[in-house]
């Protein structure tokens, strides 16, 4: 895990062994009636509901990342659920707001082991390519009955979000602020079924849960999650959700980046008045497909039908006086490979174990010759962690993991978050002007 130890907007240093993260404060915002009953519309009654939007603080320019676009401005980065709110950043850049309900401990059930996960990667039907482009209608169709709507009830209201089948025992995966704090966890399927469910981990660090049916029908149809690193920027994307409490809502789009740096944190439960909850890290698929609070959860499948990603947050502009916020065609999505990573252990455990390098960074740059690099600067190592072992120095200026470049801490935090204990990465660095590389295998955070 990792430290923030200066505000990234201000100074920009972070360290390796804590998980905070400043964030804004952020609005609330109106969500369509849900399925579960017009007496209840979503947002419209409680804390939860319309409230003022303040205004962001303007930032710098988040640094450019592999294979995609530099953006920056005055932004807000909403966790893609439903009404409830929170406060985030980009990349320790770019300041931005959060909807629905973040982290608070949730209750724990009993948990199978990974064999009945793994049954999910041969149960869906996979969709065909045409050489004339995505056939969307055969991938909505095989997609949708693997995607569930979420109604979570909290002590201050309640929020909707989305989530995805992943087996066939009821085992379904979405976001850890969707569920974190729930009360009562009603899903709803696609052919109107509405059953309740248990909460088996939540791994507030990626953002990642698993829930499941108390009472699994049969016939479920889980999804089938793809390899998130094969993905490319331009690749044809479909988003699949409950957006603004409307189920069963597609959109299309494109990835617009890869690797990403997103850093997304959120008041426990959703309730600006609980305590912070843990940053979440993530090095986020982006997509120009319509995300809007609702879809957080929902998949981000390709054009065969394979999820590649979990869709998590946006970034908006800020909102009007009503307190709603959209889609401004900037989504960020999980990669599939750490959604499964991340999910397996929930289910096997109803925890998740974190890769560690060991190392407090901050953004820096260096000077080789006439060519300026920007990283993640070394400012600390702890004693004995993989970074040492590997010779790490204070003062290396870290610009690449595995082919993937590092643009400053909350990247290379991204980074490693998706990675696996034990796993041995390659890693790029300056020192003393010269570019150098070294193996580093990734120990355990405590």
């Amino acid at each position: 895990m990792w430290n923030w130890d200066e505000n990234p907007n201000t100074q920009g240093q972070r360290s390796a062994d804590d998980d905070r993260a400043p964030g804004a404060d952020a609005p609330h915002s109106t969500a369509a009636p849900s399925r579960y009953g017009p007496d209840a519309p979503l947002g419209a009654e409680g804390p939860h509901g319309l409230g003022p939007q303040p205004e962001l603080a303007p930032s710098a320019a988040a640094p450019p990342a592999r294979r995609g676009p530099t953006w920056g401005g005055v932004v807000g980065l909403v966790l893609a659920g439903a009404v409830l709110s929170s406060g985030a950043t980009l990349g320790g850049v770019v300041a931005y707001d959060t909807l629905l309900s973040p982290s608070l401990a949730g209750p724990s059930a009993s948990a199978p082991s990974t064999a009945a996960a793994t049954e999910q990667a041969t149960t869906s039907v996979p969709v065909s390519s045409t050489s004339g482009g995505p056939d969307w209608e055969s991938v909505a169709s095989a997609v949708s009955p693997s995607t569930v709507a979420i109604q979570v009830s909290t002590g201050s209201g309640t929020a909707e979000g989305t989530g995805v089948i992943y087996s066939v025992d009821g085992t379904i995966i979405t976001n850890n602020h969707v569920v974190a704090g729930a009360g009562q966890i009603l899903v709803s399927l696609t052919d109107g079924r509405i059953l309740t469910a248990s909460v088996v981990g939540t791994d507030p660090s990626t953002d990642i849960a698993v829930i499941r049916l108390d009472s699994p029908p049969e016939g479920l149809q889980p999804a089938q999650l793809g390899d998130s690193d094969g993905v490319v920027v331009g690749q044809a994307v479909m988003a699949v959700g409950t957006p603004l409490g409307l189920e069963n809502t597609v959109t299309t789009g494109i990835i617009s980046a890869v690797d990403r740096p997103v850093t997304t944190t959120s008041e426990s439960g959703g309730d600006p008045q609980q305590p912070e909850a843990d940053a979440a890290y993530t090095s986020a698929l982006q997509t120009d497909a319509a995300i809007n609070p609702g879809n957080s959860g929902g998949p981000l499948v390709d054009a065969q039908g394979q999820v590649i990603g979990i869709n998590s947050s946006i970034a908006g502009l800020a909102t009007d006086e009503s307190g709603t916020a959209g889609s401004i065609g900037l989504g960020f999505a999980i990669p599939s490979n750490t959604v499964r990573l991340i999910a397996d252990q929930l289910i096997d455990s109803g925890t998740a174990r974190h890769a560690f390098l060991g190392v407090s960074a901050r953004d820096g740059s260096a000077t080789t010759g006439d060519v300026t690099s920007t990283g993640a600067e070394i400012v600390g190592i702890e004693r004995g962690s993989a970074a040492q072992e590997a010779g790490l120095r204070e003062g290396d200026l870290i610009t690449e993991a595995d082919g993937v470049p590092i643009t400053g801490a909350a990247a290379l935090t991204g980074v490693v978050r998706g990675l696996e204990v034990g796993s041995t990465h390659t890693v790029r660095f300056l020192r003393d002007g010269e570019e150098r590389e070294v193996q580093v295998t990734l120990t355990a955070a405590d």
